[in-house]
């Protein structure tokens, strides 16, 4: 059992994780200190959650490219909400930002599920009509944090037990996804609709249904995200999480996400995102430049992009030799 997990994709990326982390530490001390990885994990929080997120929609087959555009519009929209009323109760926000993040998430997957369109083609659409409806509401003013109320900054960096409410709401979202994929028959539709959606159907799982669910809790958490990141940062502009997306994306497949569906887990993503946010930590201290941290990190993305291709065509041939999958069929 401790031999299959170390040597499971997890249990390689969490080694590889590990390694560098405590690699930096020999260098930089403070880098591994207590105070430092929580630091690492609540810069990472808002990552963590985008990228499950993203992982529901590609495990359907599809992708979400509107999720920073997302971030944008709805961390914009509750600032400015924020600014000209700011004795509303953050409860309130909060919800605001949960409800229009679900919105435009529900956009992409009605086009998705009722209208059969590509999911790169509509969410590259909403990806650009989202940045300038974010434009057009602000008129490309900010919202700095002098501008916001005290609440509106100071919660999501309030601390339970020495870590931020931003890094416990991360918590909270890998806790409810690791149950709804593990033990739910909701999550698991997910990895049925993208691993065989033809099998899937016959067995009464409305692909295009389940596709629209994903593209909703994406867009879902993106709201959220957005009022996390403004807020974070006290201050919000047009070009907030401007090429985000691609973190996102990486972090989902470098977790094993197959970018082909079906395949992908909760604990995987969740490293994944934290490998990103180790390296983004680490390259600085270590004197990398900037330009070869963006090198560094799309040449890990086609390497994890091949090597769950790899996988993805062993699963595909172990499935199809299983002789109980014809009949497991034909009794659903």
């Amino acid at each position: 059992m401790l031999k299959r997990l170390i040597y499971s994709r997890e249990g390689v990326l969490s080694i590889i994780v590990l390694t560098m982390f405590f690699g930096v530490g020999v260098i930089s001390p403070d880098f591994i200190s207590l105070s430092n990885s929580v630091s690492i994990f609540n810069d990472t929080s808002i990552l963590i959650m985008l990228a499950l997120g993203q992982m529901l929609v590609i495990l359907t087959r599809c992708i979400d490219l509107s999720v920073a555009a997302n971030v944008a519009f709805t961390g914009m929209f509750v600032a400015m909400v924020n600014q000209y009323f700011p004795e509303l109760h953050m409860a309130l926000l909060i919800f605001l930002s949960l409800f229009i993040g679900a919105l435009l998430g529900a956009i992409n997957g009605l086009f998705v599920w009722l209208l059969k369109v590509p999911s790169i083609v509509i969410t590259l659409g909403t990806m650009s009509i989202y940045r300038g409806a974010t434009f057009l509401l602000s008129d490309g003013a900010w919202v700095n944090s002098h501008q916001m109320s005290e609440s509106f900054i100071g919660l999501p960096r309030y601390e339970i037990l020495s870590m931020p409410v931003l890094g416990w709401m991360a918590v909270v979202t890998i806790v409810l996804f690791f149950w709804a994929m593990k033990f739910s028959v909701w999550g698991r539709n997910f990895y049925s609709a993208g691993g065989n959606p033809m099998a899937a159907f016959y067995s009464g799982v409305n692909v295009g249904k389940v596709q629209f669910y994903a593209f909703l809790v994406s867009g879902t958490l993106s709201g959220l995200c957005g009022y996390l990141w403004v807020s974070r940062f006290a201050v919000a502009y047009v070009d907030v999480a401007n090429g985000f997306e691609l973190q996102v994306i990486a972090a989902c497949v470098i977790g094993g996400v197959s970018i082909v569906g079906g395949l992908g887990t909760v604990v995987g993503c969740v490293i994944g995102a934290l490998f990103i946010g180790v390296v983004n930590n680490a390259l600085p201290i270590i004197g990398v430049s900037p330009f070869w941290q963006m090198a560094i990190s799309g040449l890990v993305i086609i390497i994890a992009v091949i090597a769950n291709a790899s996988s993805g065509k062993d699963k595909a041939r172990i499935i199809l030799r299983n002789p109980n999958a014809n009949d497991e069929i034909r009794a659903n």
